[in-house]
């Protein structure tokens, strides 16, 4: 019985051996070097053009435990009639993306074009989980810093969080070219009534970037703003310590003078010499304690 006019086929591989993926190439008629970068788990995102098919690499993410997070990839090979995807290092299988797209006939009708888009959108979305976890944390020592200078544990989390991001933006960040050009560039395979599809899937990538980057300026501001409150906090602390001093160094001053064991010193023959010396104490600390708390020392 024949196929439909429309009709492809849609081979998912999941870390495949070597004798799998050239059964898979001698079947599509891949070419070996698309094969060969499929079968590296490192390669960066691109997309690159082989004749009248097309190869994609995407990057994936997963967060781990530790706030770390796990790359893997996935090369996609297009064709007129075919679509095989070669996954490594990532949990996350497209059977929700498969099960939803036949479902619904009409969109797998538009052929491996739209398929691939899926595909892209599912991996750029599985971006979202790690930036929601990443922003959270983020907010807590951004809250606690307001309050408190952070711990050296806060201010080592801080830096492990910066590099995951600087990480981050340097594997994944070449996705948002990739969809830049699936959705502005004429490829093969690529319909142009389907780059708006791929220009929703940029959209998000370059949001989910733009999250990250925002985050690493926040990890940034958040020991520079808790240094400079930690300054502000200490030199309060600095001047109510002088003020204090400075009150106390009359006393002292005072019973000093008195204290010296000369024989012949004016007042020492007062009746009530030390209740004057009391007063005077008692009133100059006074005037000063009033001066320093109306200056905001106090």
């Amino acid at each position: 019985m024949p196929l439909p006019p429309d009709s492809f086929d849609w081979i998912g591989l999941c870390e495949p051996t070597t004798a799998e993926m050239e059964q898979a190439r001698r079947q599509f008629d891949l070419h070996p070097l698309a094969v060969e970068d499929a079968l590296n788990p490192t390669q960066m995102p691109k997309v690159e053009i082989y004749g009248q098919s097309l190869f994609i690499v995407a990057r994936t993410a997963e967060l781990e435990e530790g706030e770390k997070i796990a790359y893997g990839q996935t090369a996609l090979f297009l064709g007129r009639d075919y679509l095989v995807t070669v996954r490594f290092g990532s949990s996350r299988a497209h059977n929700p993306v498969r099960d939803r797209l036949e479902a619904n006939a009409e969109r797998m009708a538009e052929g491996v074009d739209y398929v691939a888009h899926a595909i892209l959108d599912f991996i750029v979305d599985g971006f979202q989980p790690i930036i929601d976890r990443f922003e959270e944390a983020v907010q807590v020592m951004e809250e606690r810093a307001i309050d408190t200078f952070p711990q050296p544990s806060t201010i080592r989390r801080i830096f492990r969080l910066r590099r995951q991001i600087r990480r981050f933006e340097r594997i994944a960040g070449p996705m948002e070219e990739v969809c830049e050009r699936l959705a502005t560039t004429d490829l093969p395979v690529i319909d142009p009534g389907a780059r708006i599809w791929f220009r929703d899937v940029l959209d998000h990538s370059r949001r989910a970037l733009a999250r990250m980057r925002g985050l690493k300026e926040t990890l940034a501001s958040i020991v520079e703003t808790a240094s400079l409150l930690e300054q502000h906090r200490q030199g309060e602390m600095t001047r109510q310590l002088a003020a204090w001093a400075a009150i106390l160094a009359v006393p002292t001053a005072i019973a000093g003078i008195y204290g010296m064991n000369f024989s012949f010193m004016p007042e020492l023959k007062w009746r009530y010499g030390y209740f004057m010396a009391l007063g005077l104490i008692f009133s100059v600390c006074t005037g000063l304690w009033w001066r320093f708390r109306r200056i905001g020392w106090l």
